[in-house]
């Protein structure tokens, strides 16, 4: 659904973004990473056309978005960071407003514009939006992005001002567009956000996207060890036992030698029981903690730099 085929932006002489090629399909929820200045907010606007590439083009559903700009935006659902209302209308008037933009039936865009303020949860509320909490903006502006039934939905920090339950809100209805078919696109920082939601991330660095791919994908590249930490919780008034395995690197005990962090180079869960069970140690709990998005990030981002 949207494809980036050796997409490049120059602003005086320097490459904001650089021959960043990806494809992201139907009905998949992708997000792009990066640092402030990675060139996140330029992919965007050249992707919803609203800036030009310097060289390389973006195609939504085929149609090369320099080319078909009209057409392109009746696909595509767009929310930015700071969404723009006119703040002495309601939130109804707004969306009424935008949807004769889209010259709507006047019948199917009053029953949309209620299905979709119930949606994001705003039915009801009659209040100018001038009036309006960030968070209440935020969800207005995600349920714009969807007014005109679009393909590809392009959503730019779409969680940074929500409470709790707007997040909750936000994956409920993300997960469930994108179920039905329609391509997400999402730029965010907050890393546990996306991938919490994201069937695929990319991750930017200086303009450059260095890596792509789901989040279990990346986690299992970083390093060149493969290594990963085992932590051991167990109940026994003897001390735990040394371990000794030619795959352990390290072990810290703490609790007088109740606890312990073992880090190998294999995950050693069964051994590690089969050991404690022979030697008759309670396990209380045996764990391997897997890689965060952020230490991904982290990791390809520093090898990048």
């Amino acid at each position: 659904m949207i494809q980036f085929e050796h997409l490049t932006k120059t602003y005086n002489g320097i490459n904001a973004v650089e021959d960043l090629s990806a494809e992201i399909r139907d009905g998949e929820i992708y997000g792009l990473l990066g640092p402030n200045g990675a060139g996140k907010s330029t992919t965007i606007l050249m992707l919803t056309g609203l800036i030009e590439p310097t060289a390389g083009r973006c195609l939504v559903a085929g149609m090369d978005v320099t080319k078909n700009p009209v057409a392109v935006k009746e696909r595509i659902g767009y929310m930015p960071e700071d969404v723009g209302f006119y703040a002495n209308l309601s939130a109804e008037e707004n969306l009424d407003y935008f949807a004769r933009l889209y010259r709507m039936d006047r019948d199917v865009q009053k029953k949309k514009i209620s299905d979709l303020l119930s949606l994001v949860g705003l039915d009801g509320v009659t209040k100018e939006v001038g009036g309006y909490s960030k968070g209440m903006r935020q969800r207005l502006g995600l349920a714009k992005a969807l007014l005109n039934d679009p393909s590809v939905i392009v959503l730019d920090e779409p969680t940074a001002n929500l409470d709790p339950q707007g997040v909750a809100d936000y994956r409920r209805i993300i997960t469930g567009i994108a179920g039905s078919g329609t391509t997400v696109f999402v730029s965010s920082h907050i890393l546990a956000e996306v991938s919490r939601v994201c069937t695929r991330v990319g991750i930017l660095a200086r303009g450059r996207l260095i890596v792509q791919g789901s989040v279990q994908e990346l986690a299992g590249r970083i390093g060149s060890c493969g290594e990963h930490r085992t932590v051991i919780r167990i109940e026994s008034r003897s001390p735990m036992p040394v371990f000794q395995h030619p795959a352990i690197t390290g072990t810290e005990y703490s609790n007088d030698r109740c606890s312990a962090t073992v880090t190998a180079t294999e995950d050693l869960r069964d051994v590690i029981a089969d050991y404690l069970a022979v030697n008759g140690i309670l396990i209380r709990q045996l764990s391997k903690d897997e890689y965060s998005l952020e230490d991904t990030f982290l990791s390809f981002y520093q090898e990048a730099s």
